[in-house]
């Protein structure tokens, strides 16, 4: 539901800093130096693969809205039962379900998971790291409008905002709204402007 809430000071979108994760980050970076070390990876390598699973771009999560946008029969089938419509595609669910919500030009939808880090992975990849954020986490519930301006989006005051929240069950994807002259464009032009934040709803128009 949306929040419009004003306020102060606030938590910036970092990952959270408790002590279980510092002492995991502080693992992850000993064995990492152990194999650059005994030179089975350069740092150069370990750099890449993190901005790899981290990239906003081409995503299988691209193909299905491209297919939504551009034949309405899946369209419908895709709202009405996610996880069957994906698979349509030749792409493997490993979610229990996959729910579509659809952007209009009167409302937003913008995605989260406030217990963990419920993720479609199998979709879109690798969550970000801003999304297992713990300030991500409860912000984009408690101040949706103020986190969103953080990503350069700026909503219209009378435009609804709704957050949904993924779970151990159910992940969330975002419809985003088509370009205007998407009829006259290839699929392999309409997936090349479909990123992974326009999925999770973090942006919103598409050019």
């Amino acid at each position: 539901m949306p929040h419009d809430h004003t306020h102060g000071e606030h938590e910036a979108l970092i990952i959270e800093d408790e002590a279980g994760n510092i002492q995991a980050q502080i693992v992850i970076d000993a064995l990492q130096q152990v194999l650059i070390a005994k030179g089975l990876l350069t740092a150069h390598e370990v750099t890449a693969a993190i901005a790899k699973l981290e990239s906003p771009g081409l995503h299988l999560g691209a193909k299905i809205v491209a297919k939504a946008w551009t034949d309405p029969e899946y369209k419908e089938r895709l709202l009405a039962d996610g996880r069957a419509a994906v698979q349509e595609l030749d792409i493997p669910v490993t979610e229990a379900r996959i729910i579509v919500v659809e952007n209009t030009p009167q409302v937003h939808n913008l995605i989260t998971c406030t217990l963990c880090s419920c993720y479609p992975r199998s979709i879109l990849g690798q969550p970000p790291s801003w999304y297992i954020s713990k300030a991500y986490r409860a912000r984009s519930v408690r101040e949706p409008r103020r986190v969103l301006d953080e990503f350069g989006l700026d909503l219209p005051q009378d435009m609804k905002l709704v957050v949904h929240d993924s779970n151990a069950d159910m992940r969330y994807l975002v419809l985003p709204e088509p370009p205007l002259d998407f009829e006259l464009r290839t699929a392999s032009d309409l997936e090349a402007m479909i990123s992974r934040d326009h999925l999770i709803g973090v942006a919103r128009d598409v050019a």
